[in-house]
């Protein structure tokens, strides 16, 4: 639950950053009545046509880091600790362990079976 809440407050905080007038982050007005008009530099502004392929490559970096950030946190809170002991790569583990204590003769064959239906079921 507070990697949700964390993960809340990060998404907020993302948004109000990006939905910040860029008209009250600009300069209003200009000293001496100079100012750039949509002549200058051809019009395209300072980056130019790289300005918007830049714009565009951010977006997908934003979108993509949220998606797999989503699907991190889906999956991280999706397993309960206990829910399910017996799947995986803890069980194949736990079967060579004990394949390999059988063969060493530590366990006998039907304590062998006993214990393989308990980490199989």
């Amino acid at each position: 639950m507070r990697r949700l809440t964390v993960f809340a407050a990060a998404l907020a905080a993302a948004f109000g950053i990006m939905t910040l007038d860029g008209a009250a982050l600009a300069q209003q007005g200009s000293p001496n009545g100079w100012h750039m008009g949509p002549g200058m530099m051809g019009g395209y502004g300072f980056m130019g046509w790289f300005g918007g392929i830049f714009t565009i490559v951010v977006w997908v970096l934003i979108i993509v880091g949220l998606v797999l950030l989503i699907k991190w946190l889906v999956q991280s809170t999706r397993s309960e600790p206990g829910a399910s002991a017996g799947t995986g790569a803890a069980t194949s583990r736990a079967l060579e362990i004990l394949r390999e204590r059988y063969a060493r003769g530590e366990i006998d064959k039907a304590e062998f079976e006993e214990k393989k239906k308990d980490l199989t079921s």
